[in-house]
């Protein structure tokens, strides 16, 4: 009986973390559409004035690209101030961004990480509202005035733009799996938005109001989830603007992507005791759901119900409960050896696709017990390692 209900406990939890939830949040969405039958008109001509604020850390190889994206951003100039901040960059950035009069430059030798650079910049911002970008990524034209729209809302305290992952046919498995997981993350994120909020921007894109940021510490791992979701407690709502988005390649290589992972799971942990009031359902009913629900199952008990499962399948087996075991546990093994064989694909450059999603699958949960591992043992710093990723093949 324990291994019966072992077995059914972590199939429930695994089954609502990746697909239970997302089928929950559609219906009740659906359900809010017949019932609520008008949708909030979105003001295309609210034009406020706005700063955009972009984070580099020698990024000489391709910060004139970002600077020449941000210059040709579809937004009436006077109302779109340009911030960038590069502090601790050691080579040309720096002499390349000065050579544009219209941007303003913060630059000091030391480098604190990406949080200690936002909390200084928000210092030098006089907008209304204030969005966040990476040196790395590229815009498209029409992001600026697709993610202020929102602010005509007073609810709205953010705006969460779209990540998009190039994924060329010659990338390995690392552009595969991590595009197909943003695809379904960016679906996800939209039904959030939807049904409520957004539960973490991406930091790719994303913005807030600028009277409403939280000057974080500066050992803040994650600091876009974490800045997202205290607007959300303070009573606003933070939005997902899908036609504003911030395109990047994926990682280099698998080495590359796992770097990220663990970070990102190292951060997740850390955030868990930033927001610990957040678990309490009955000060946010709504928002606490879709926090748990949509992270924190897939941040804890998700990674250790995937090895309860199997162990527990593999007891029922034994002790020859039925027939659907036997098959289920054949099935949990067939996956298991598609994921090992796309790691050995992988590894030796090889592209089936038929092995990504099992491979990047067992590979983001592995990353969250290395990820917790490096929690615990104090070992993740705020001061992000670059990872290496795919060159721009072209511009927005």
């Amino acid at each position: 009986m324990m291994w019966m209900l072992l077995f059914w406990f972590s199939l429930l939890i695994v089954f609502y973390s990746y697909f239970g939830y997302g089928m929950i949040i559609y219906l009740l969405v659906c359900l809010r559409r017949f019932f609520k039958k008008d949708s909030p008109v979105l003001l295309n001509f609210f034009e406020p004035e706005v700063t955009l604020v972009v984070s580099a850390y020698n990024e000489a190889d391709f910060i004139e690209s970002k600077i020449r994206n941000s210059l040709e951003l579809d937004y009436p100039p006077e109302k779109l101030k340009l911030i960038f901040i590069a502090d601790g960059s050691n080579d040309a950035t720096t002499d390349i961004i000065l050579k544009y009069g219209r941007i303003q430059l913060l630059h000091e030798t030391e480098r604190k990480g990406k949080v200690a650079a936002m909390n200084r910049a928000i210092r030098f911002v006089e907008t209304p509202f204030v969005i966040f970008s990476d040196a790395n990524t590229l815009l498209n034209t029409a992001s600026i005035k697709e993610i202020v729209k929102h602010y005509a809302n007073a609810e709205v305290g953010g705006v969460a733009g779209e990540k998009i992952i190039i994924s060329r046919e010659k990338d390995k498995a690392a552009g595969a799996g991590e595009g197909l997981y943003w695809k379904y993350e960016s679906f996800l994120k939209k039904l959030d938005s939807e049904f409520y909020s957004v539960v973490g921007a991406a930091g790719e894109l994303f913005s807030v109001k600028t009277s409403l940021f939280h000057t974080a510490k500066e050992d803040t791992i994650i600091e876009d989830f974490v800045q997202s979701l205290q607007i959300c407690m303070d009573g606003y709502v933070v939005r997902y603007e899908p036609n504003a988005y911030a395109i990047e390649t994926a990682s280099a290589s698998m080495r590359e992507e796992q770097k990220r992972k663990i970070r990102i799971a190292a951060g997740a942990f850390q955030a868990m005791g930033i927001l610990k009031k957040l678990f309490n359902v009955f000060r946010y009913p709504v928002l606490s759901f879709q926090f748990i629900s949509h992270r924190i199952l897939r941040w804890t008990l998700c990674p250790l119900c995937l090895f309860i499962c199997f162990l527990s399948n593999s007891m029922l087996v034994y002790q020859k409960e039925g027939n659907f075991y036997s098959v289920f546990l054949l099935a949990q093994i067939v996956f298991y050896t598609f994921a090992w064989t796309g790691w050995i694909f992988a590894s030796r450059n090889l592209r089936v696709k038929a092995f990504y999603i099992p491979y990047y699958f067992m590979f983001m949960n592995l990353s969250v017990f290395l990820g917790f591992y490096r929690f615990i043992r104090k070992k993740q710093t705020a001061v992000w390692e670059k990872s290496v990723r795919h060159a721009h093949p072209d511009r927005p």
